[in-house]
């Protein structure tokens, strides 16, 4: 890590504990949409379909899945808050590892956006099934 806000090369570096914050908030963000799937495996389902082992554990799956995310989100909070602000990092290779444009514009420094739980919520978009 360095101290200096800028490299030889020009690269913005911010600091870590911005990066860590911003990763935690992206965590909530998937618990929050994973955690919207729920009422759609129950809504309305049969009560044989309700009590099937298979979707029990889809649905314990799905519950420890917003269960991880929401820890995973709450440790990386809690690391970041007690880093001293003046550990700085270049994110630029990591943000283009990204495929999500909205995500990686949400991780970006001086972008703030709406999570995507709320967006989707709000408009359609493209879905692609695998």
């Amino acid at each position: 890590m360095t101290k200096s806000p800028f490299d030889p090369g020009g690269d913005l570096h911010e600091p870590l504990n911005d990066v860590m914050a911003r990763i935690s908030s992206e965590l909530v963000d998937v618990a929050e949409l994973i955690e919207r799937l729920e009422p759609l495996l129950s809504n309305g389902r049969s009560t044989e379909f309700l009590a099937s082992p298979d979707h029990m554990r889809v649905m314990q799956g799905i519950d420890l899945a917003v269960q991880k995310a929401r820890g995973l989100a709450g440790f990386i909070d809690g690391i970041g808050e007690r880093l001293d602000s003046d550990h700085l990092i270049d994110i630029s290779t990591a943000l283009n590892l990204i495929t999500l444009e909205d995500m990686k514009r949400r991780l970006k420094a001086s972008i703030h956006a709406a999570p995507s739980a709320e967006i989707y919520q709000k408009a359609s978009g493209d879905l692609e099934f695998f």
